[in-house]
């Protein structure tokens, strides 16, 4: 773990600050979605919303290279991601898809964004007494939360199926996907499966293909990506009871 730098420590070097404006930018990203959001402009607002998750992975990276983690940017970092993965998803369905609900769509708003906020402050007090448990789940991070969120908006951008028709459907799915970032269940582990050096070609090929796809159909992978991945949050508990 790298050591926390305090004031103690004279100066702080520009490099040092470098994750703690990665994280401001990605701030910027989610504020501005929202901006585009009521614009009706939803592939920018969506897009941006998927920059901001890739930056609040960079930030992390970097302040653990940089050995530049500190309780400032912890905070400034759950900050971020409320607003990035809470409001900003949030505010975008809610305009997309649930605003003529007679105020039943704005309750399923709230309710995404209350659980992002529940869910970053208890992985705050967890991650502060290093309670964690390997192999348990503690909730969709916020930032997947925030990727599951917008899947109508990106469903509708890759041209796959308009949801809005049926409202309802939507609703649910927020409401789903809330649930998910609070809940408490066994999953399996992406760091348990081992990849062979005979299966090492495949996977330079799926990361081919993963990296085409987001180049130039950035919605119809990100469907893809959000059904593989509820199909593997999906498979803990079923292989449970599957015993």
């Amino acid at each position: 773990m790298p050591r926390v730098r305090d004031r103690g420590d004279g100066p702080m070097p520009v490099v040092m600050l470098l994750p703690n404006l990665v994280t401001i930018l990605g701030l910027c990203f989610g504020l501005t979605s929202i901006r585009f959001t009521f614009a009706d402009q939803f592939n920018l607002a969506a897009g941006l919303l998927i920059f901001a998750a890739l930056l609040d992975g960079m930030d992390g990276l970097l302040a653990r290279r940089l050995n530049a983690a500190s309780p400032f940017g912890a905070e400034l970092d759950s900050l971020s991601d409320f607003v990035c993965f809470g409001v900003a998803p949030a505010m975008l369905v809610y305009h997309f898809g649930l605003e003529g609900m007679a105020g039943m769509g704005w309750i399923a708003a709230l309710a995404f964004a209350i659980c992002c906020c529940l869910r970053l402050a208890r992985f705050n007090v967890a991650a502060k007494a290093e309670t964690n448990t390997k192999g348990s789940f503690s909730g969709v991070p916020a930032p997947a939360g925030a990727m599951l969120g917008i899947f109508p908006v990106t469903l509708y951008l890759s041209g796959f199926a308009d949801l809005r028709e049926v409202q309802a459907v939507i609703a649910l799915w927020v409401l789903g996907v809330g649930a998910l970032m609070i809940a408490r269940f066994d999953t399996i582990s992406l760091k348990s499966m081992k990849i062979s050096r005979d299966n090492a070609v495949y996977v330079l090929l799926a990361a081919a293909l993963v990296i085409g796809l987001m180049l130039t159909r950035i919605w119809v992978f990100h469907v893809g990506a959000t059904f593989i991945y509820v199909a593997l949050l999906a498979w803990g508990p079923l292989k449970k009871r599957l015993g």
